[in-house]
């Protein structure tokens, strides 16, 4: 029998349970529990077939198709291990992420967005020993060698044919997924079936997901908050899942209507496009009731205003790819202001401490490094014990590197990243702050704040600002909002405005990149 804590015992119990109920759809088709497992199983035989063994990692580069929560599941039946990429990977990227994470077999689109994925694969292949496989996404009839496969090939061969899921437990691990983490530099999460498991049940729990719910799945499924937050927190509530290969506001809103969508989960600027589009007061929404909003930081009207027009229940949280990946959320019950200023309390059984530069625990209400302990941390850095050895203190407690305040009810304040403090003139300056000021005003959409290095002070506050489309506004005015409301030491030193902030693929903007452009701007400028 399955552990019921891994992702292969969940998916039989819930096709055991409600196996004629729809579990996934995308498109004009649905596929039910029942449905869903037997392609997995079908795949995981044929896998099987070719040599795939418990512990193999299957790398899944994928969008937001059903094929990609298939071989998920098919790799949870192996007693493998989910290697989710973007499909947006340049070749030197993935070639990277191939190679550190010893990948088997690798799943991929024939075609996709003007990417000739079968030639960039065959390229791996050559160049990666340990790559043995390719199994490609697509409908075109193409001459392969005995490397490559179509899925649907692979799932007629495994059809009848007999098959032992293999016995896996919930402390091995079943995903490693990359992040950049503080450095840029790619790092492979390792999380196990029950870090993925429990958190998904607790998360789950506290948003009072139940069989009859309807997620849409618009966030990546190869990020965190796609493959744990979502993907995971449907299948351990027995729901329903409804794919957004990739979002656009106005397509979501028309998913939500015509499949009476009841949950949905972004990061911040998803809400801010939804709430843009011009028919959303036409649309028929009534069935949305709760969601996620998660992935960096969340303006107070933003917050009011979604739950106001969308999802009454939609909830903030904060997590990581390395803590499965919820830590806190907010919850219905929490009073107003706290429910829309910070991002709740920990989940069940997870532990969270503020720590100072020597990791011991600061009063409530002092300023430090969130850590967190419990059955939602991940196993540790692939391939880097030094790595993961240093992300923990000697009690256990993973440091995220992000900054917060707990007050004396357990709720966090989050005020932004360690490394993204400011020095200036001998202050610290939290980006955070200055950034959830400006945010404010009726002119901007979204703001970065980032150190520019000066020679007198040490460090300039630079507010990188994306106005709304439309909107006029001048770098002293900005200046001007915040004098009213902030120290002078926080004041925006210099503005600069973008046409678009970058981001990745899971909503965050890309700082560090960001910060460079700046620099290096004002160095032509000297």
């Amino acid at each position: 029998m399955s552990d019921p804590l891994t992702a292969a015992g969940v998916l039989r119990r819930q096709a055991d349970r409600r196996g004629d109920e729809t579990f996934l759809v995308a498109g004009d088709r649905s596929w039910s529990y029942a449905e869903t497992l037997d392609e997995a199983t079908n795949l995981a035989v044929a896998l099987a077939g070719l040599g795939v063994e418990p512990g193999d990692r299957i790398a899944v580069d994928l969008p937001n198709w059903p094929e990609a929560v298939v071989v998920t599941l098919a790799a949870a039946e192996l007693g493998a291990v989910v290697v989710p990429l973007n499909p947006g990977y340049t070749s030197r990227e993935l070639q990277f992420m191939l190679r550190n994470s010893e990948a088997t077999v690798a799943v991929t689109p024939e075609q996709h967005r003007g990417t000739d994925y079968l030639q960039l694969f065959e390229k791996l292949l050559v160049e990666l020993p340990a790559l043995q496989y390719l199994v490609t996404v697509g409908e075109e009839d193409l001459w392969y060698d005995d490397r490559i496969f179509q899925f649907e090939d692979l799932i007629s061969s495994g059809r009848g044919r007999s098959w032992s899921p293999a016995e896996t437990d919930a402390d091995e691990r079943f995903g490693i997924l990359y992040t950049p983490g503080t450095t840029g530099k790619p790092k492979g999460v390792v999380l196990s079936h029950g870090n993925l498991v429990r958190t998904a049940r607790r998360t789950a729990g506290a948003l009072s997901l139940e069989p009859g719910d309807r997620t849409l799945c618009s966030v990546p499924l190869f990020h965190i908050f796609g493959f744990g937050a979502t993907l995971f927190t449907v299948l351990c509530s027995g729901s329903s899942l409804v794919l957004q290969e990739r979002f656009d506001a106005a397509g979501a809103l028309e998913l939500m209507e015509r499949h009476r969508v009841t949950v949905f989960h972004g990061v911040p600027t998803m809400f801010v496009m939804a709430l843009r589009e011009p028919d959303l007061e036409e649309r028929d929404l009534d069935a949305l009731r709760t969601g996620i909003v998660a992935g960096a930081p969340v303006d107070e009207a933003l917050i009011r205003r979604a739950r106001e027009e969308m999802a009454p229940d939609l909830e903030i949280a904060y997590g990581l790819t390395e803590t499965s990946p919820t830590v806190s959320i907010t919850r219905p019950s929490d009073d107003e202001e706290r429910r829309s200023t910070t991002v709740g309390r920990p989940l069940e059984g997870v532990e969270v401490r503020v720590l100072d530069e020597q990791g011991e625990a600061l009063p409530r209400g002092e300023t430090g490094e969130i850590g967190v302990r419990g059955y939602n941390v991940m196993l540790g850095y692939f391939r880097q014990p030094g790595e993961t050895a240093a992300s923990f203190t000697e009690d256990g407690f993973f440091r995220t590197g992000d900054l917060a305040i707990r007050d004396e009810d357990g709720y966090l304040r989050v005020v932004g990243r360690k490394s993204d403090v400011i020095l200036r003139g001998g202050y610290n300056v939290h980006p955070r702050e200055v950034e959830d000021h400006l945010r404010s005003h009726p002119a901007v959409l979204d703001a970065v704040v980032v150190g520019v290095p000066e020679e007198v002070l040490g460090e300039l506050v630079c507010a990188c600002v994306h106005t709304v489309e439309g909107a006029i506004v001048s770098e002293e005015e900005l200046r001007e909002y915040c004098e009213s409301a902030l120290a002078d030491y926080k004041v925006p030193d210099l503005v600069r405005f973008f046409d678009e902030l970058p981001r990745t693929p899971g909503g965050k903007t890309r700082r560090q990149e960001l910060a460079q452009t700046v620099r290096q701007e004002e160095e032509e400028i000297d």
